[in-house]
């Protein structure tokens, strides 16, 4: 493996497979820990991480075990990230603080530009951090979304108009068109995730990038679906 993207396209090899509940896969030291459901033959788990690309999986050396077991309880690797949801409810409520100080500036708290502002926050941040690695963002989007699925390409094309609509949020230039199209997006976006949690996939969230260890949870869900509930709030506002 070279890179994060590496990391993610295996992860998403071995998670594919029915009898894994969950794949930790670390770059350095290059190791998969697999936790599964079911019994499943070495060999399977073997193509599955060839299939995914030029890679190769052996069985971690006695003296890699034995250092493994003897870890405190809840010890991992330093490269080792921890599935949380924390740094997804952190950017968002510095989002959110951000909005409300902007308000507060202004002297002004009309509900359309505090949620433009807001929307303009969420669409540039968390576009910055799929751009961080954007090949590991589009193997990961890849996996459950629902367009980059049929269309490959447009899983690298994605970040870039996030920070695009961002930046139509902030300008308010043609809110309308900008709105519908956010809102299409996050329908898309909503029903891809949706789709993953009915088949209970254990997979890494893309919304901020192959940076961050989040998992797929409902909160993903509601993130996409209050950002459509806010587009369609800011349509019905530009008609009336």
């Amino acid at each position: 493996m070279h890179c994060q993207s590496c990391v993610t396209k295996i992860t998403a090899a071995i998670e594919e497979l029915n009898a894994v509940e969950s794949a930790n896969v670390t770059l350095s030291p290059p190791k998969a820990t697999v936790r599964l459901r079911d019994d499943i033959d070495d060999d399977r788990l073997k193509s599955a991480v060839e299939e995914a690309g030029d890679y190769h999986l052996k069985p971690a050396s006695n003296e890699e075990n034995a250092t493994q077991a003897t870890k405190a309880p809840g010890e991992t690797a330093t490269d080792e990230s921890k599935e949380s949801l924390y740094p997804l409810l952190l950017i968002v409520g510095f989002i959110a603080g951000v909005t409300i100080l902007i308000a507060m500036r202004n002297q002004t708290y009309a509900v359309r530009p505090m949620m433009s502002h807001f929307m303009a926050g969420f669409f540039i941040v968390f576009g910055f951090f799929k751009l961080l690695d954007l090949p590991g963002f589009a193997n990961m989007y890849g996996t459950y979304d629902l367009v980059a699925k049929v269309i490959p390409p447009w899983a690298w094309i994605y970040p870039f108009v996030e920070v695009a609509l961002g930046a139509l949020y902030l300008l308010a230039w043609m809110p309308m068109m900008t709105n519908i199209v956010t809102l299409v997006l996050m329908l898309i976006g909503a029903a891809g995730v949706a789709t993953a949690l009915m088949n209970k996939r254990r997979i890494r969230c893309a919304c901020l990038g192959s940076v961050l260890n989040l998992p797929m949870t409902t909160v993903t869900l509601v993130e996409d679906l209050g950002m459509a509930a806010m587009a369609v709030a800011m349509l019905s506002l530009e008609v009336t």
